[in-house]
C-alpha cells in the first residue's frame, strides 16, 4: 500500500505567499473533530507487516482504566474519525492522541489542583 507523502507546511506557505505563525487549535465541535481527523491522517501509518495504522512513535503500551461513559465517547469519536477520515482507528488510539494533546496543554499547577479535588 502506498503511503501519502508528508506535507511540508513551510513550503506550502511559501508557495502561497503566506507566513506560518503556529498551530491553530480547535477546541471541539465539527472543526475540532476534523482537526483530529487531519492529525490522524498525517501521523498514522500502516505497520510494515500489515494491520491497523498507528503512530510509529507509540512504542509503550499501558492499561488505562476507563469509565463506561468515557469509553462510549471514545467509541463515538473513533467511529467519526474512521468514517470522515478514511483511516480506521480504535477508541484507545483516539484516547492516546487526546492524552498527548492534554499533557502538552496542562500545567503542573492545574494537575495538582485536579489531583487534590479528586482525593477529597
Amino acid at each position: 500500500m502506498k503511503t501519502k507523502p508528508a506535507l511540508n507546511m513551510d513550503r506550502i506557505a511559501k508557495a502561497l505567499g503566506a507566513e506560518r505563525r503556529g498551530e491553530v487549535v480547535a477546541a471541539g465541535g465539527y472543526f475540532g473533530a476534523m482537526q483530529v481527523v487531519a492529525e490522524i491522517q498525517a501521523r498514522f501509518q500502516a505497520p510494515p507487516g500489515g494491520g491497523r495504522s498507528t503512530d510509529p512513535n507509540w512504542t509503550d503500551r499501558r492499561l488505562v482504566p476507563l469509565a463506561p461513559k468515557t469509553l462510549g465517547r471514545l467509541e463515538r469519536l473513533a467511529k467519526i474519525v474512521s468514517e470522515e477520515g478514511g483511516v480506521t482507528v480504535s477508541p484507545l488510539q483516539v484516547a492516546a492522541l487526546l492524552l498527548e494533546h492534554a499533557t502538552e496543554e496542562v500545567d503542573d499547577g492545574a494537575v495538582m489542583k485536579l489531583a487534590r479535588a479528586r482525593a477529597s
